[in-house]
């Protein structure tokens, strides 16, 4: 099959519009909506398409950069620019879907069209990745889903073309049915109907009606019948129908979801027999995603075996551009979605919008599977660059450099990525922008870390995707009704203040806790509206307590009379907390007291008695399950005799995070999670099924080589008998690094390798030995990540998690990342 040859006559033709040729043979290639972005100006064709702004305004712009072809609905225009072709026509956007139904009709390539309210990139992207050495796959740019994006991809179809995989979004009713004829898929995919987009419809059946026009004609049918509940399942468009879900009966039935570090594993039932597949991502969307994948590539007649191996090597889709502070006050755009023509001259459009630097410098890899020739391809490539006005082109790949003499601006080339690196250091970057662009299989992402590497103090980095997703685990093990609580005392266990208070009110938990009242205080001024108790309120902060609306924990009659006495110038039905001694004697009310307790409370028009709760001792330890189910069941009777008293039942609780774990019939109205938010839970084997939420790491300030029998650090207490190195890295006892981590106790991850202490620690300082191991100042040193655990630092001095968490000083600088 050839390809077809659109002049300007011809698509006038097609268009069956009015015209005003100056060259009636000229070849159109290239479809432009925006005049800064002009691959080759000769052959291309330019919409002045009308939407925020009036595309005529943009024609004189343009006209400028050399484009002599146009389709217009303004015919003033055609007097002002008397060498260049014009159509005329009614409509300029319908006029280039109509010419993208057309250029469709050529081919006979399978096509998969995808639709939905959130995931559809992500899952084009992850099945191009799966599909690409099985077919030589065409796709829509990014997210090009509109009425706009959709037939520009579809314009990019070739004759070597033998899979098209395009994205359709929607944003108001009778959009979709013009993106249909446009795309023609055999294959359909919905990936899910969610609240996204809905303010152009007036319910959310309307909406998945809408985008089921999409499937009309098609085959094959992939959905989730959790999506499609609005409508009847007769009723769905497609021969044939491929069902997946997590939650009932499907072709492919998830049936387990477990996240493993940075992975998560996945059971399912297929042909009533049980599969698997790894997936290499832990967040709630991309599993998602991942199953709407895997639910495809068994459609498509895949093994179970083949697609558990596919799946396995995705890898991460960026979705925008990144712009980062560089070395050398360089600015860097980092850019690895995709090699090829149409991402380089996005990004080579967002490189021109920065004008921080007068030069503009490209990192490009060779481009793969482009269906063009290479001389074509670089020339093309090398026009684009010098139309961008790129001052500099390092090229890696032993097929660009071959086409070294097309490029005119001022290029060095390199075999291969490693190549490039070790050419680093004597490579300069000054004021520069650069724009990093490279084919996956390159590894740009250590360019990318060259570039804008510093060295930076000593930071905890807190991951909350991972810790939204072990609240998650742990919603998921709790019965359906029953409330969660969630301690943030103590800093959030040394992780942060508003910024985890912020995270778990934007995922709607019920309750927080604090230990004291100042607790309390700041996160209500950083605008937390969750409940919060206080766990350890003092008399001195009742006042505070009540003009923020903190609700005490109340454990003692002492405590209780002293807060009445507070409130006698307040509201009725004050809420607060009553906490029960079970078993811990640490605070609470014994059951000597109850009597006068429950009097008392009968009698205060003043409280809300909101929840009576009580603490387990040992809940994740199997030894002492006897004692923990008498604590349950004391707390239970206990609780009866209040409620009796008060009448009306507040809310019940007991299970902590190990609670929750082993005992289900201690979850009752509430469950308090505490440090398995966090990511550690002793009654989970390897704390399984949780996320590491935080990495410890610091950086090395020197390094020193040590000659036989010298010492190291106070009290000379670090020997070194046979000499050898050390490394110096910034953190001490006073980052919460304790003085019983030294002379090799504790260890940290240097480039890979587990180096142990040497000498005393310091106040702001540890010396490690690192002899045998390449290292220089600047590199980081891991304290702990999911390799090296806070478990094993804990085991090494003898104490608990929470007690290194605790401790890390709050001069550490806490870094958030939510993708």
């Amino acid at each position: 099959m050839l390809n077809p040859i659109y002049t300007i006559s011809k698509i006038a033709d097609i268009l069956n519009a009015e015209v005003k040729l100056f060259d009636a043979q000229t070849i159109i290639q290239y479809l432009v909506i925006d005049s800064r972005s002009v691959l080759v100006p000769e052959n291309s064709l330019f919409f002045a398409l009308s939407s925020h702004r009036d595309g005529h305004e943009f024609i004189k712009d343009a006209y400028s950069k050399d484009i002599r072809n146009f389709v217009i609905s303004e015919k003033k225009y055609i007097e002002q620019y008397t060498d260049c072709n014009f159509i005329v026509v009614d409509n300029v956007l319908k006029s280039l879907q109509k010419l993208a139904i057309e250029h469709r009709k050529h081919f006979d390539l399978k096509t998969i069209g995808i639709t939905g309210s959130n995931g559809k990139t992500i899952v084009k992207e992850w099945l191009y990745q799966l599909l690409a050495t099985d077919f030589d796959i065409v796709r829509s740019p990014k997210s090009y889903n509109s009425q706009i994006g959709v037939p520009l991809s579809v314009w990019q179809i070739d004759s070597n073309n033998t899979l098209g995989i395009f994205e359709a979004g929607i944003s108001a009713v009778n959009e979709m049915e013009d993106l249909a004829k446009i795309i023609q898929p055999q294959i359909g995919i919905l990936t899910n109907i969610g609240e996204a987009h809905a303010e152009g419809f007036s319910s959310k059946k309307e909406k998945l009606i809408e985008k089921l026009k999409l499937f009309k004609d098609v085959e094959l049918l992939i959905y989730s019948p959790e999506y499609v509940t609005e409508i009847n399942f007769k009723k769905l468009p497609g021969k044939k129908h491929f069902s997946w879900s997590s939650r009932q009966a499907a072709d492919l039935r998830i049936i387990a979801v477990e996240p493993i570090e940075g992975n998560c594993y996945l059971r399912a039932i297929y042909q009533d027999r049980e599969i698997e597949c790894m997936l290499p991502f832990k967040d709630k969307a991309s599993i998602e995603n991942g199953m709407i994948c895997w639910a495809t590539l068994l459609a498509l007649g895949y093994s179970p075996e083949q697609a558990d191996t596919r799946l396995e090597k995705l890898s991460h889709v960026s979705m925008r551009l990144e712009l980062k502070n560089g070395i050398n006050q360089c600015s860097i755009i980092d850019d690895s979605y995709s090699a090829d023509i149409s991402s380089l001259a996005i990004a080579l459009d967002f490189l021109n919008q920065q004008n921080q630097h007068p030069k503009k410098t490209v990192i490009l890899s060779e481009l793969f599977e482009t269906g063009q020739d290479d001389l074509d391809l670089y020339t093309e490539i090398a026009d684009l660059l010098a139309q961008k006005k790129v001052n500099r082109l390092i090229g890696i790949g032993t097929h660009l450099s071959r086409y070294a003499e097309l490029f005119k601006c001022e290029t060095q080339f390199f075999e291969d990525t490693n190549a490039f690196i070790e050419a680093f250091p004597g490579l300069q970057f000054n004021h520069e922008t650069i724009l990093v662009k490279g084919a996956r299989r390159f590894g740009f992402g250590r360019i990318s870390k060259l570039l804008t590497q510093k060295i930076h103090d000593t930071v905890l980095e807190i991951d909350l995707n991972a810790m939204a997703g072990n609240l998650q685990f742990y919603r998921s093990k709790i019965k359906p009704g029953v409330k969660i609580m969630v301690m943030v005392k103590a800093f959030s266990y040394g992780s942060g203040s508003f910024e985890i208070a912020n995270l778990l009110q934007f995922h709607k938990v019920d309750y927080l806790a604090v230990a004291y009242a100042d607790e309390g205080i700041a996160l209500r001024k950083a605008g937390i509206t969750l409940p919060i108790m206080v766990m350890s309120p003092e008399e001195s902060a009742f006042d505070a307590i009540i003009k923020h609306n903190l609700e005490p924990e109340i454990y003692s009659l002492e405590i209780l009379n002293s807060f009445l006495n507070a409130l006698s110038d307040y509201r009725f039905d004050y809420p607060i907390h009553i906490k029960i001694d079970s078993g811990m004697h640490r605070l609470g009310f014994d059951q000597k007291e109850i009597d006068q307790l429950a009097e008392l409370l009968k009698d205060a028009q003043r409280l809300k008695v909101q929840s009576i709760f009580s603490h387990l001792v040992a809940s994740g330890e199997a030894e002492h399950d006897g004692f923990t189910q008498k604590q349950i069941e004391k707390f239970k009777e206990t609780a009866n005799l209040l409620i009796a008293a008060l009448g009306y039942k507040p809310l019940l609780h007991i299970a902590n995070t190990s609670g929750i774990s082993r005992w289900p019939d201690g979850q009752m109205d509430m469950v308090r999670l505490g440090i398995g938010l966090y990511g550690f839970d002793s009654a989970l084997v390897h704390n399984r099924g949780l996320q590491t939420v935080m990495v410890l790491k610091t950086t090395v300030t020197q390094i020193k080589t040590l000659e036989p029998g010298e010492t190291v650090g106070y009290s000379r207490s670090g020997v070194m008998p046979d000499g050898g190195k050390i490394a110096t890295v910034k953190i001490g006892y006073a980052d919460g690094y304790g003085r019983a981590f030294g002379n090799g106790v504790g260890k940290m991850l240097i480039n890979g390798h587990l180096v142990p202490t040497i000498g005393s620690i310091c106040m702001d300082m540890t010396m490690l030995d690192i002899t045998g191991i390449d290292a220089k100042p600047g590199d980081e040193a891991i304290v702990f990540n999911h390799e090296h655990t806070i478990m094993q630092l804990a085991s090494d001095i003898n104490t608990i998690p929470y007690e290194i968490l605790t401790n890390i000083s709050q001069r550490v600088k806490r870094v958030y990342f939510y993708e």
